[in-house]
């Protein structure tokens, strides 16, 4: 499949720190504001069905959004569903994934599905920036994680 044509955005990353503890800071919502440089305000409950209340930002604009969290498996995954205005206009399915490479260190793997009936066009203008937040969340992830070892 062309790459332009793709409606996914994934990216992955190394991270020198057991699972348990990036998944600790991962999930701790009301300590993004310490690290996080894409979203960077988040509340609410790590739980299936639950709503967050998240601050992204794009440059010097932020963006404000309540995804419903779809599932989570604890030190493994979880994901949300967020979607503009309404469902089925733009929807992005944003996951996360820990996969253990050993007991000291994981692999990150981060990114969102995009549907819906303006996905195309939305997605092609904001892309190259989407891509570019999620790579600047999952280093300071990092940096954050393997600081504190």
């Amino acid at each position: 499949m062309n790459i332009e044509m793709s409606k996914e955005i994934k990216t992955a990353i190394e991270i020198k720190a057991p699972a348990e503890k990036v998944w600790n800071i991962l999930t701790n919502f009301n300590h993004y504001h310490e690290w996080n440089p894409f979203i960077i305000e988040s509340s609410g409950e790590l739980k299936q069905g639950s709503r967050l209340i998240n601050v992204m930002k794009n440059g010097e604009k932020t963006m404000r959004f309540k995804p419903k969290i779809l599932k989570v498996v604890e030190n493994e995954y979880f994901d949300w569903l967020g979607s503009l205005l309404f469902r089925g206009l733009f929807d992005g399915h944003h996951y996360f994934k820990l996969e253990s490479l050993d007991a000291e260190s994981v692999k990150l793997i981060h990114g969102e599905k995009f549907s819906g009936l303006l996905s195309g066009p939305i997605l092609k203008s904001i892309r190259e920036n989407t891509e570019a937040n999620f790579i600047a969340m999952n280093e300071a992830l990092k940096m954050r994680a393997e600081l504190k070892n």
